[in-house]
């Protein structure tokens, strides 16, 4: 069995969001590029707001597609408050334990929901490193987090599988240094 099958990734993802809502919480500079080289700072922040909600309408069988992958209308010191509020509306609807096994809707395809959070931590690791590095703060979330999102990342997502529908471009060769969010943010192919 993959890790993805036996484990509950919902604490994992809680711990990501609250690594995120740190940086989101220290954020500055909301014009500067990102790694993430489609977004500014400001767009990525929309985005990774995007994010929670989209994954809450998975979970309620609505149409993920037709929700908007970057949030936009928010202040710039309102961006805490609208993460904050997203992430309580998406616990609530994913506290059911059914909606683990139950199949999601997502723009990568239909997956157990266990699968379908596995790839939303990855989206709010890869984000928050793209947003920590962009803003100076530390891009390096709980090592073990980040370990285990790369793992079932992998698993997912192998290195073969990029372009197209696959919102994601090709693996990059990590630094030497690398910690385990970058090497995570390398294998989504993002790059300082």
């Amino acid at each position: 069995m993959t890790t993805m099958q036996i484990t509950d990734p919902r604490p994992l993802y809680d711990d990501a969001l609250a690594w995120v809502a740190g940086l989101v919480d220290h954020t500055d500079g909301f014009d500067r590029p990102t790694p993430c080289a489609e977004y500014d700072v400001r767009e990525l922040l929309g985005h990774i707001v995007a994010t929670v909600d989209r994954i809450r309408v998975a979970a309620e069988d609505g149409d993920v597609n037709a929700q908007p992958t970057v949030v936009t209308g928010v202040p710039d010191d309102g961006w805490p408050a609208a993460l904050a509020t997203a992430a309580a509306r998406m616990r609530a609807v994913w506290s059911d334990d059914a909606l683990l096994d139950r199949p999601t809707t997502v723009p990568w395809g239909t997956l157990p929901g266990r699968a379908t959070i596995w790839g939303y931590l990855n989206e709010a690791l890869v984000h928050g490193w793209d947003l920590a590095v962009a803003t100076g703060q530390d891009p390096e979330a709980d090592p073990a987090l980040a370990g285990a999102a790369l793992a079932a990342v992998r698993q997912f997502l192998p290195a073969g599988m990029r372009g197209g529908e696959i919102p994601f471009d090709t693996v990059v060769e990590p630094a030497p240094d690398a910690g385990p969010t970058e090497r995570l943010a390398n294998w989504s192919g993002h790059r300082r």
